[in-house]
């Protein structure tokens, strides 16, 4: 039996130590996760407190189905916590549906010269309708009818935000490069 899956079992039930192990093992990068969605540390703390209520609390729907399963359904769980606090957000996403194609994106061999730690902090300053569609997108890999479908959205309400955060992004990147290349 794997540590991952050890750590599962003991944890559905009810194990303290082994709960303690689970915390221990995922909060840093649950954390980085719920920091790239919203972006302050003060928020992001608190969803991840949500996230493990949720997760100890539901832990019996959890089925182990190899190795990295754990940490898939961690994910899927937090996922759905973040956008349900995303969701109830007032006017986060605009109503924007005629996205036009970004003709200033920058070419991923420019944007690989900066530092991923200056590249998360450009992502986290865009507001948060294209930060969750940004993050959704690329770094996630969901479609525009996955995005639509969590966020309550129009598929081209998704897009136009993927548009919007790529022209603010674009634009940071290059001012970074004027000021530091």
């Amino acid at each position: 039996m794997s540590q991952e899956e050890y750590i599962a079992e003991q944890s559905k039930k009810g194990d303290r130590n082994a709960q303690r192990q689970l915390y221990e093992r995922y909060a840093g990068w649950l954390l980085g996760v719920c920091l790239r969605y919203v972006g302050r540390q003060d928020v992001a703390e608190d969803l991840l407190q949500d996230v493990f209520i949720h997760i100890l609390t539901h832990m019996q729907q959890f089925h182990w189905q190899g190795e990295g399963s754990l940490k898939a359904w961690l994910f899927r769980v937090q996922q759905n916590i973040i956008l349900q606090y995303i969701r109830k957000k007032e006017d986060v996403f605009s109503l924007d549906d005629n996205p036009q194609l970004a003709q200033d994106i920058p070419e991923p061999e420019n944007v690989n010269t900066i530092p991923r730690g200056v590249l998360l902090k450009m992502i986290s300053e865009l507001p948060l309708g294209y930060r969750t569609v940004f993050n959704l997108f690329v770094i996630d890999g969901l479609s525009h009818r996955e995005i639509a479908q969590k966020l309550g959205i129009k598929e081209k309400s998704s897009a136009s935000q993927l548009v919007h955060a790529r022209r603010l992004l674009a634009e940071q990147i290059n001012n970074w490069k004027k000021e530091n290349l």
